[in-house]
């Protein structure tokens, strides 16, 4: 994943959270906002309760390695969020389960072969 493709400023993960409705799915919560700009950006948060830092980047690089593999629509920002549920599954789970999510918020283009 490219780093130009990361949402990293603290108030642009306020300004996606407090103007925009989730969409809930098993155990992950995700915010778009669409937006003008020609490109599109993920963030990913996963609180302490998940566990310590290894465990939190863990899960993180395993979001990061399901998202880079799709192709996606430009203009849009998107907040994923991890709920605790997410340490009982397995990779290939988490990723059926983010690209169903991600899918159905239609910003997907088509699945890259891989």
């Amino acid at each position: 994943m490219k780093k130009i493709n990361i949402v990293k400023e603290n108030r642009d993960y306020n300004r996606i959270i407090n103007s925009n409705r989730p969409f809930k799915y098993k155990d992950f919560i995700i915010y778009i906002d669409k937006k003008e700009p020609s490109v599109y950006r993920f963030g990913f948060s996963v609180g302490k309760k998940i566990g310590n830092a290894v465990t939190r980047n863990h899960i993180k690089r395993q979001l990061k390695e399901i998202v880079s593999k799709n192709d996606y629509k430009n203009n849009f920002d998107c907040i994923i969020i991890v709920g605790k549920g997410i340490l009982k599954l397995s990779f290939n789970e988490m990723t059926e389960n983010l690209n169903f999510a991600l899918k159905k918020l239609k910003i997907v283009k088509e699945q890259k072969d891989a």
